[in-house]
Order: structure tokens, then C-alpha cells, then sequence
């Protein structure tokens, strides 16, 4: 018998730092060279390792106990799992969608409360109901302080927060399926809010293929869009990107990031409006990638400005994103543009102005 609690707790042990090894890994960080975050992502890569590490604990007293005691054994394995499950998911979405720090740790005291409240009544232990409603009150607690301080930030700040605490990386997509996209898991990106890697390097070859010599960026963002076509104008040879950015600190780590790429010559950045800004010339790609429920007015600005053998190319046209998929039907409606809409995840409108084609 003791033989048997130690292969368990060997088990336990192993599944735990299984655990803590990959969560770790997927948020690329690493306990030898610990990077600057808060002390509760941490203690949430933990929680998720506590409950997997039980489930060959749970395992064990399913096996063990008598047919009379096991339907509590029964319920404790099926919390352990289905828990480890659901929060090995809220770990994915925390690195994919900048979740607080504390989200995991706080959930997990709340199921935890719960799962203790249902298996002591079942085994009637009075006592231990308490503990669990304790449990479930300090779960409560965490997940009401860090949830409001968290949204009280711009989702930009905290891509910007990751990404100088963890660097790039590359990972899936982040949209749900639509029906023009039904797998977006094929496709990577680097963010949320930047541009797919596919998309990058389809804005790069289009650059290469019509050799523009001005191409306008509204939504700078952390530069990956404007350095990725500046990369083909400079393999052109010639040509210039003007991309504003309107977030002063958003536009600052963009502006650090352009000026130490190769391409900082072929791009100016400006940290402005795109409502307001003017640029001089004929644009021959107009890519608008900023705050969405403006891209419409950013098109109607500046389509007398592009060249009608040009290309006006809208991110974010997927279904999910209604109002800028609509804002493209609208324009194309009123007669003012053609257009097709690319099925990737997060939707790629490419058009072309009617007037002045010949």
C-alpha cells in the first residue's frame, strides 16, 4: 500500500512540473531568467499545476477506496480534470488576449471553494463547508480587485506591457470561426491586435508586385505592418510609407521599433490623427488598420488623394468585426469603391476606386 501512494505522489509530482514546465513555456517565460511581471502570474501558472498534479491523487483514491466511499473519489477526479481543463484554457486566453494577472489564481479559488462544498456535504463534513465557502469569498475578492484595475488600461497598453515583458512570439490566431473562415487556428500572429503573419507577408508581396511610390498606414500600432512593406519598398528600391499612430504611447514604442529595423529610412511615422493628417501627394496603397469605427471616414477622406489604379486595403472585414465589414459593403454601395473581401480570419478588404478608372 505504501508502495502504491508513493507511484501516486510520484505521479502528482510529475504531472505538476509537466505543468508549470509548458504554461511557463507558452508564456515564454523561464524561472532561471525570471522577466519583470506581477507575482500572480506566477501563482496562476501554480493553481493550474495544483489541480492537474491532483488528478493522479484523485486517481488513486478512486482505486483505492471502497465501492461505498467512492462516489465522493468519483467527483474529485471529474472536478480535477475538468478543471485543469478549463483553466489550462483561461491560461491560453490570458497569454492570447492580455488577461489580469490573477484571473487563473482567483477562478481556481472560487471552483476549488465550490468542488469542497459539494463533496464535504456529500460526505457530510460540516466543517469543511466553511473552508469553501472561504475559498470561494477570496476567489471573489481577487478576481473583483485585479478584473476593474486591469480594464481601467487600453488593450494596446497591455500588448505593449507583454511585449516588453515577454518579447514576440509567434502563436495561433486569436478569432473565433466564421463561417467565411471556419479554421483560424491555421493562420499565426504575433498579437491581437497586429495584423496575422500571413497578412504581413501578403502586404510585403504586394508592395513588391505593384512597386508603389506612396503608400499611407493609418494604426501604426507597434510598426509590424509598416515595417513589413517598407521591407519591399526597400527591395524596390524606391518608394515611401507615412503611417500615423494617434496613441502618444502606443506611438512611442512604435517609433522605437521603426527606428531600429532595417528599414527606418523608407518609413515616417507620425503620431497623430488620421482624420487630420495630410500628406502630400498620390497614394498609390492606402491601408487603414486604426481604430475601427473610423476606418469608413478614413477611406471617404482621403479616395480622392488615391490613384484610381491604386489599392485601398481595410483589415478587420471578417464577419466578426460587423462594423467594419459593413462600413466596406457601404462603400462599395454608394459606388465608390470594388471590392473583395480575403476569408482570413480577421477579414482583408482589397479595393480599387471607381472614379478616374479608365
Amino acid at each position: 500500500m505504501n508502495n502504491y501512494y508513493m507511484l501516486v505522489l510520484v505521479g502528482a509530482l510529475l504531472s505538476g512540473s509537466a505543468s508549470v514546465y509548458f504554461d511557463l513555456r507558452r508564456r515564454h517565460m523561464n524561472l532561471l531568467h525570471p522577466v519583470r511581471t506581477s507575482p500572480l502570474v506566477y501563482f496562476d501558472v501554480l493553481s493550474t499545476a495544483l489541480l492537474l498534479a491532483s488528478v493522479p491523487w484523485a486517481l488513486g483514491n478512486l482505486l483505492l477506496l471502497h465501492s461505498t466511499a467512492r462516489l465522493p473519489a468519483i467527483l474529485e477526479f471529474i472536478f480535477c480534470t475538468a478543471a485543469f481543463v478549463y483553466l489550462w484554457g483561461e491560461g491560453r486566453r490570458a497569454n492570447q488576449f492580455q488577461r489580469p494577472p490573477g484571473i487563473v489564481l482567483g477562478e481556481f479559488f472560487v471552483l476549488s471553494g465550490v468542488a469542497d462544498i459539494v463533496l464535504r456535504s456529500i460526505e457530510q463534513q460540516r466543517l469543511s463547508v466553511g473552508r469553501g465557502l472561504t475559498a470561494i469569498v477570496a476567489g471573489g475578492l481577487l478576481l473583483g480587485w485585479v478584473v476593474p484595475r486591469f480594464l481601467k488600461k487600453k488593450e494596446e497598453h497591455h500588448i505593449l506591457e507583454r511585449l516588453g515583458q515577454q518579447g514576440e512570439s509567434q502563436q495561433p490566431e486569436w478569432t473565433p470561426p466564421t463561417h467565411e473562415c471556419p479554421h483560424p487556428e491555421r493562420w499565426t500572429m504575433m498579437d491581437s491586435m497586429s495584423a496575422e503573419l500571413e497578412i504581413l507577408d501578403f502586404l510585403k508581396q504586394i508592395v513588391l508586385t505593384l512597386k508603389p511610390e506612396l503608400i499611407v498606414e493609418t494604426g501604426t500600432f507597434i510598426g509590424a505592418s509598416a515595417i513589413k512593406m517598407a521591407e519591399g519598398l526597400k527591395a524596390n528600391g524606391f518608394g515611401k510609407i507615412v503611417t500615423c499612430e494617434f496613441d502618444p504611447l502606443v506611438y512611442a514604442k512604435a517609433k522605437e521599433r521603426i527606428d531600429s529595423s532595417a528599414v527606418a529610412t523608407w518609413i515616417e511615422a507620425r503620431n497623430e490623427s488620421s482624420l487630420d493628417m495630410r500628406v502630400e501627394g498620390i497614394i498609390d496603397i492606402f491601408f487603414t488598420d486604426s481604430h475601427q469605427p473610423i476606418r469608413e471616414d478614413e477611406i471617404r477622406r482621403f479616395l480622392p488623394q488615391i490613384s484610381p489604379n491604386g489599392l485601398i486595403l481595410m483589415h478587420d472585414t471578417s464577419s466578426h468585426f460587423k462594423i467594419v465589414r459593413e462600413a466596406a459593403f457601404r462603400l462599395e454601395q454608394e459606388g465608390l469603391i470594388s471590392m473583395v473581401l480575403l476569408p482570413t480570419p480577421r477579414g482583408l478588404m482589397i479595393g480599387q476606386k471607381r472614379a478616374g478608372r479608365t
